[in-house]
Formats: C-alpha cells, structure tokens, sequence
C-alpha cells in the first residue's frame, strides 16, 4: 500500500500543491511553522477521515478559503488503485468521494488506506490520562477491523443519549423504559468494544516489550493491563463481558441517578503500561517514557500489518529530534520498510537513505 499523488488546495498553510510520491522514505525539511506537518496531516486524513492532531476539520481550511480539497491517489502491490477526494468545509458539511462516488459515512473510507503516525505527541500516551490509551487500542482496532468503528460510534452514540437522559432526571414509567433500551444498546455495543480491546491487548503486549528492548538496548519488563471499574477493577473474561456489564449497571443504578452520569462502561477502563513492575505513567523517566510510545507505535504498526497483510504507510513527524544518537539509530533501525514520509527541522539520524528530498517554506515546497 502506498501513497503514489498528493493534491492539496487551500488546506492549511498551503495554497495549491502537486506532489508525486515515490515508494521508499521522502523527506520533507523545513523550519517550524512552514508546513511539514501539514503535509503528514493531509495524507492521513485520507486513512483516518480527521486530523490526527485531533482538531476540527474547519481548523484544516486555510485562512481566508471557503474550503480545503484534498486528493490522494493510492495503489498497492496488487496494483489496486484507489483516489480519495474530500471537500473539507470551513461551515457546512464535508463532502467526500472514494472513486468519484460520494460516501455518506467517512468512516467508509476505513481500510483504503492505513497509515502508522508518530509524533512528538506520542509522549501522552504515556505519560497522559486513560482516555489517551483507551484512544490508542481504540484507533488500533479500527485499522484491523473496520466493523469496530460501528461499534465505536454506537457506543458513543449511546453513552451520549444516556447521559443527557440522566442529567434531565428519570421522573416517569416513559423515562424509565428508555433508560432500560438505552442499557441494553450500552451493553452490547460496549461488550464489543471491550473484547475487542481484550483480544488486541493480548496481541500488543508482547510486541510492545519487545520493541521497548530493542530501543532501549536492554532487557527490561515492560507489563500492559486492562482493567475495568465495573469488573472489580480486573480485565473480565471475554464470555462474561455482557453480563458483567449488566450487573454493573443495575449495582450504580442509584448513585447514577444521583449524578445524573453513566459510570459504567468502556469509557472508564483503563490500559496500564509498567515497566520494571512500576507504573509507566508516574515512575519512568522521560526517557523512558518516550522510548515507551516508540514502541507503542512500531507493535501497533507491526500488528496491523499482520492481520492486514499491508504494511501502513509510514508518517514521521519530526520525531528525531527528541531522541538521543542511540535511540535514533535504534529506531531507525527497526522501521518497517515500507513507503515513509519523514519531517525533519534538522539533520538526518544516520541510516536514514532518502528515496527524495522536499524543502517546505510558508506553504510552498521545491526539490531539496
């Protein structure tokens, strides 16, 4: 899978760009603020259907424009071609079409193309709260298994519904029957997701330590747990999800009804991340933390190629300038060797071997 035509107009900072992309590793230089980023942003909008630096799609059109086009065209070693186009609207909605067809949903753009991010960003992985991690298997789910997406969104969907019917307060026999539809929606789309994120922890947690050793040069233990609030603060067993669930509900009907709020659910768990035994999140250096969302990244990525078949495009986001010589080296080392785009404001890590080099200055790019 690969990225092989990029076509921009007024997104972000850039006003019109025609670029053909070559199958290896393409370097984009250029100071802060120019654009480089930009340019990884737009090529994963057409794997994600948003930003991957979770911001609004009118914040994407560029000041002053009414919108922002996107195309890209996308092959792979079968020679499928695909071409995803998206009108991303400053007001109003987007409208986006896969082949020339109109799509009602963007997550029907889900498979077409997949794409492995890393960035400076990563660090919160780690270091910040649940929601960030629950985000990680969540994205990751996706990508292996589009029907996830549903479940995502139906979930959300609900817990939506449910809470705003708790806020307004359950006053008669109407309320109360909702209420119970919506417990049995909550149920089944949560049970889903957290089998989902069950399996894949399963998966990811060998592979997360072993790429933590890689990078870091030594062997150390590196642990990752779910756990849920409404299972005894334990990952519960895959069969007994619904029903673990249900019971959970009808345990903290009363204190819900109190704080007009869902407490249960999916959308509390939490993913843990040690390593030597202690909590990554409070007890790593930054270091080590850092070498943590690496890893994180490149077990992801390797996960998905193997359940796909396809190696995700790869998108470097500046990524090495955060990272001491041994590290670099290290990472580089174990990049997959699959189409990559990779920002830089300064030199190379060694190892690095450009297929093509772009300069990128206030929204215009050139060879270099």
């Amino acid at each position: 899978m690969r990225v092989t035509n990029v076509s921009l107009t007024d997104f972000r900072c850039y006003e019109t760009v025609e670029l053909e992309l070559s199958a290896g590793v393409t370097v984009v230089r250029g100071d802060n603020g120019q654009g480089k980023t930009s340019l990884l942003e737009a090529v994963a909008w057409a794997a994600l259907g948003r930003s991957f630096r979770g911001v609004p799609d009118a914040a994407l059109v560029r000041d002053g424009a009414e919108q922002a086009i996107v195309r890209i065209q996308i092959e792979d070693d079968a020679e499928s071609r695909h071409r995803v186009e998206a009108e991303l609207r400053a007001l109003g909605r987007n409208r986006v079409l896969l082949d020339g067809n109109p799509l009602t949903r963007t997550r029907d753009l889900l498979g077409v193309l997949r794409v492995t991010v890393f960035a400076p960003d990563d660090l919160g992985l780690v270091k910040g709260g649940p929601s960030n991690r629950r985000t990680y298997l969540d994205d990751l789910l996706v990508e292996v298994g589009p029907r996830y997406a549903a479940a995502r969104a139906d979930y959300d969907r609900v817990l939506r519904h449910r809470n705003a019917l708790l806020r307004g307060g359950i006053r008669d026999e109407d309320a109360r029957a909702t209420l119970d539809v919506f417990d049995e929606q909550l149920v089944l789309a949560g049970a889903e997701l957290v089998r989902g994120r069950l399996r894949l922890g399963a998966r990811l947690g060998p592979g997360v330590t072993a790429a933590y050793c890689d990078l870091a040069g030594d062997e150390a233990s590196v642990g990752t747990r779910y756990s849920a609030e409404w299972a005894d603060g334990a990952a519960p067993d895959l069969d007994a999800v619904p029903d673990a669930l249900r019971k959970a509900l009808e345990v903290h009907h009363r204190r819900e009804l109190e704080r007009g709020v869902t407490l249960v659910g999916p959308h509390r768990d939490e993913w843990h991340l040690t390593v030597d035994g202690l909590d990554a999140r409070t007890h790593a250096s930054q270091g080590e933390q850092r070498t943590l969302a690496l890893a994180l990244r490149l077990a992801g990525h390797r996960v998905v190629a193997e359940v796909t078949g396809e190696d995700p495009v790869l998108l470097l986001d500046d990524i090495f300038s955060e990272l001491d010589d041994r590290r670099a080296a290290a990472l580089v080392e174990r990049l997959p060797a699959t189409q990559t785009l990779l920002t830089t404001a300064g030199s190379l890590p060694r190892g690095v071997t450009p297929a093509s080099q772009l300069r990128v200055a206030a929204g215009r790019l050139e060879p270099g």
